[in-house]
């Protein structure tokens, strides 16, 4: 079976989606601006550095949403969709997914599904491998991660249960991976064919030096 996997921030959107849905949920009131830009740039940057806590992100990137309820945050999601990703999903991206076509295509990403799963549809993608969030009784977001997350090593957890699931393993695949970030150096090495695509400093040196493929989709 032939894979083709690829990361959804700043490879196939040249926009980071979390970080977007925090300054959205600030631009329209439900969060304090200076504070809540403060610390979104903080994990942000911790992000790009490699040492983000996932869970601690995860807790304070949702907690406007859960406060409101799903009804509000759906509503509020669909202009998110509208305004801030709907412009940013590029003829190219849709191309190079395009370019798999009868291959299996799956997003594998950090951030979480509430946020993702709908972009996932935008681009055309049915299969999404993201942060999976913990539910109330009443089926709402608590806050909390659910399982293992989709981010750095975790990726490769979350791919190989995804095979099990299939009663598949790694050496029934031939797959290709798409990624712009270090973080996801781990499912990079696990790749038949890793791809490093609109690659930040890091990847982009470690790329040339191993001979993988480097790809600048935006430019």
């Amino acid at each position: 079976m032939k894979l083709a996997l690829f990361d959804l921030d700043h490879t196939l959107l040249p926009i980071d989606s979390d970080y977007s849905w925090g300054v959205y949920t600030t631009d329209i009131g439900w969060t304090d601006n200076d504070e809540f830009r403060r610390r979104n740039d903080e994990f942000y940057a911790h992000y790009q550095a490699g040492t983000l806590d996932i869970h601690d992100y995860v807790r304070f990137s949702t907690q406007a949403t859960r406060l409101k309820g799903p009804q509000e945050a759906a509503r509020a999601h669909a202009d998110f969709m509208a305004t801030r990703v709907q412009p940013h999903i590029t003829p190219q991206a849709l191309d190079l997914i395009r370019a798999h076509a009868g291959e299996q295509v799956i997003i594998v990403t950090a951030t979480n599904e509430f946020i993702t799963r709908p972009i996932a549809t935008a681009l055309g993608v049915r299969e999404l491998i993201a942060v999976e969030l913990e539910r109330d009784p009443l089926g709402w977001i608590t806050g909390e991660i659910k399982g293992t997350p989709s981010f750095r090593e975790g990726k490769v957890t979350r791919v190989n249960q995804w095979l099990a699931d299939r009663q598949l393993a790694w050496d029934d695949v031939e797959m290709t991976f798409y990624s712009d970030s270090i973080n996801d150096l781990a499912l990079l090495e696990k790749a038949t064919h890793p791809v490093a695509t609109n690659p930040d400093a890091r990847l982009r040196a470690l790329a040339t030096e191993r001979g993988w493929r480097i790809l600048d989709l935006f430019t």
